[in-house]
């Protein structure tokens, strides 16, 4: 009997689950080769190796996307949950789970630019890391002697920064390490420079990293986080100069200042020479004004203390104690010259006596009587002499410490009140009233703020 008459079913083919998801891989990748989706990131994460996981979604299904972490140098930011994203890439099957997925080889922000999600997303970064405060960021030299410039030989750049600089000062040392500043390796040239200048032994005062105006792709080295943490290390302040005006770089935000042109750089990093020598003048003729004023006020002060009664007092007293001191003086010689008339005409007496007496033993006892008798009028003499020195030293030793000079010495003053008189009590004085204190050197104006009187 013909089975085929019989209508018999043909031999059935029987795949191993291998077979055919090596098969369902092949349909998908010959069809799917090259196709553009669209969707929403989610899943995200990174692999140990550093591969992109995610999955990709809309509102009614999902698709798992990988990204091969060799193909990541393509890409200018990175992906995040909840960002859409325009995805390009080939249909693959992993076969361990047999789960289709999309092999990413490019992707960017749907609806807005990769540079610039990337450069929010690192602007973002270095903010949290505090990379921006102003309490990190450093004052520029007053009058820098090197400047290191970082930025292209070729620029319309360097020609303008060495132009005004030349017309600034004269006699500034430039040193230009040239570099890339777009494309291929520019940021890496960049970061090099830097730690270049910070290297040397005789470091710049400043730096000066910048370019040209461009697009935001052609300032795109001045935007990589290498650069921002070169900048930020950098134990030399940093001038970012990238672009015109308006054009803002992550350099600009990390740099110490940030100038809006390579040209406004040039005229940050030094003032001009003759405003710099005016300010000088105006400062060494402020001082010498000031000098004057401060002699002139001086004198015054003296002219008014040595005309103030206090004064005028105290040398009517040193006088009375000179006068004092010779009067004692004359005294004393009038006393010596006194005992010595009563000691000769004692004498005189004695020798009358030994005349009368015929006797020459009898002279002789007289005679060396005599002679101790004078001895010791000699020694009191003497005693009133040392006595009369004594005196007039004691004497000396008040009038000193009577002084009030000696007193302002010690650490005491003289208080004045508003009339010049001088003060003994608190009670003499009210709260807010002016005060004037005399020390041993210098004098103090001050305002009475708190009285305590005592009985």
């Amino acid at each position: 009997m013909n089975q085929g008459t019989l209508g018999l079913v043909p031999e059935r083919r029987v795949y191993t689950v291998s077979e055919l998801t090596g098969q369902i891989r092949d349909i998908l990748e010959r069809t799917f080769r090259d196709v553009w989706v669209q969707g929403e990131v989610s899943n995200f994460r990174v692999s140990p190796y550093g591969h992109f996981y995610f999955t990709l979604k809309d509102a009614a299904a999902q698709l798992r996307c990988f990204c091969n972490k060799k193909d990541m140098k393509f890409y200018k930011f990175r992906p995040e949950d909840g960002l859409q994203v325009t995805l390009r890439g080939a249909l693959s099957v992993y076969e361990p789970r047999g789960e289709y997925q999309l092999v990413v080889s490019y992707l960017e922000p749907a609806g807005y630019g990769a540079l610039q999600v990337a450069f929010e997303q690192l602007k973002e970064r270095l903010k949290k890391e505090g990379l921006f405060e102003a309490a990190r960021k450093r004052p520029l030299p007053l009058l820098p002697r090197r400047i290191g410039l970082v930025t292209s030989p070729r620029g319309a750049a360097i020609a303008d920064i060495i132009r005004i600089l030349r017309r600034r000062h004269e006699g500034l040392h430039l040193q230009l390490y040239p570099v890339r500043v777009q494309g291929e390796g520019a940021a890496e040239e960049i970061v090099e420079a830097i730690e270049f200048f910070n290297r040397l032994a005789e470091k710049p005062d400043v730096l000066i990293v910048g370019r040209g105006g461009g697009s935001l792709e052609d300032l795109w080295a001045f935007n990589e986080e290498g650069v921002a943490r070169a900048i930020a290390v950098s134990q030399i302040p940093v001038i970012s100069a990238v672009g015109h005006e308006t054009d803002f770089t992550i350099a600009d935000f990390v740099a110490d200042v940030r100038a809006p042109t390579p040209s406004a750089a040039a005229e940050l990093v030094v003032a001009r020479k003759d405003e710099f020598l005016s300010a000088i003048e105006s400062l060494r003729q402020k001082l010498v004004d000031d000098i004057e004023y401060r002699i002139l006020e001086a004198r015054q002060r003296l002219t008014e203390l040595l005309a103030h009664r206090g004064f005028r007092r105290l040398e009517a007293f040193l006088r009375e104690q000179m006068q004092r001191a010779d009067e004692l003086h004359n005294r004393l010689g009038q006393v010596v010259r006194t005992r010595m008339s009563e000691a000769r005409a004692a004498l005189a007496v004695q020798a009358t006596r030994l005349v009368a007496f015929d006797l020459r033993g009898l002279v002789r006892v007289e005679r060396l009587h005599l002679a101790d008798q004078h001895q010791r009028l000699l020694e009191r003499t003497r005693n009133l002499l040392r006595a009369g020195r004594h005196q007039l030293e004691v004497l000396t030793g008040q009038l000193t410490s009577l002084s009030p000079l000696a007193i302002l010495e010690r650490g005491y003053a003289i208080v004045f009140d508003a009339q010049g008189r001088i003060l003994k009590s608190a009670a003499a004085v009210k709260v807010g009233e002016e005060i004037r204190v005399r020390l041993h050197r210098g004098r103090l104006e001050a305002e009475v703020r708190k009285r305590e009187t005592q009985d």
